[in-house]
């Protein structure tokens, strides 16, 4: 009787223990599928020296431009902005300065709303087309409708710059982040960042500064 409780207790400790390495094991597996869940949850996009993609977005008066129709330009200094974001707001001037300065010197601006207007009603379509005459743009202001751009280059605040260069039919991206170091005052600011990536890229000299960390609004997007 007793050898018989013995091997009993033998099958219950080793049903325990299957039972815990199986449960160590689902946990295992579920780390690991969170750790591979975020990381493809991660921010996707350009880097320095990748080629960007064309696009045909919607302008402000209802006409699609892409990349493709600027023959003539040596490159692009593509923004994604919007309306609502003060950041955004504080660069305006900014922004209508660098494709004053570097239009004509073949790298314009092409302003892009990546910004879901069903999060944020302020960065509609219809309100692009007011803020378009209010500021007086004189750039393409383009709608991301879809949300299908922005995912691409890797933007994640208005706004974020990415300067490109035309290289044998391509376009080659040559500066990805900030516009400079002080949204706050424009008279403060002591780094240019896109006007020195644009000036040594004119120049044929390189680039000190490829990358900065953009600082913006969050894009708006649907949960």
């Amino acid at each position: 009787m007793k050898k018989f409780a013995f091997l009993a207790c033998i099958l219950l400790a080793f049903a325990s223990c299957k039972k815990e390495a199986t449960t160590d094991n689902k946990e295992q597996l579920t780390t690991e599928d969170s750790l591979k869940n975020a990381e493809q949850a991660l921010p996707k996009g350009y880097k320095v020296g990748d080629e960007a993609a064309d696009f045909s977005l919607e302008n402000i008066d209802n006409k699609k431009v892409s990349l493709a129709d600027y023959k003539d330009a040596k490159g692009f200094i593509v923004i994604f902005t919007c309306n609502h974001c003060p950041y955004a707001k504080a660069y305006e001037d900014r922004i209508l300065d660098l494709n004053k300065k570097y239009a004509s010197q073949g790298y314009p601006v092409i302003a892009i709303n990546p910004n879901d207007p069903a999060v944020q009603p302020e960065d509609s379509f219809q309100k692009m087309q007011e803020r378009y005459k209010e500021k007086g743009f004189t750039f393409p202001y383009l709608f991301d409708e879809g949300q299908h751009v922005y995912p691409q280059y890797g933007a994640t605040k208005t706004p974020h710059v990415f300067v490109l260069q035309k290289e044998k039919g391509k376009n080659i991206v040559r500066y990805i982040g900030a516009i400079d170091n002080n949204y706050e005052n424009a008279d403060d600011v002591s780094e240019r960042y896109v006007e020195d990536a644009v000036n040594a890229l004119i120049a044929g000299q390189e680039i000190k500064t490829t990358s900065t960390v953009a600082i913006g609004c969050t894009i708006k997007v649907k949960e």
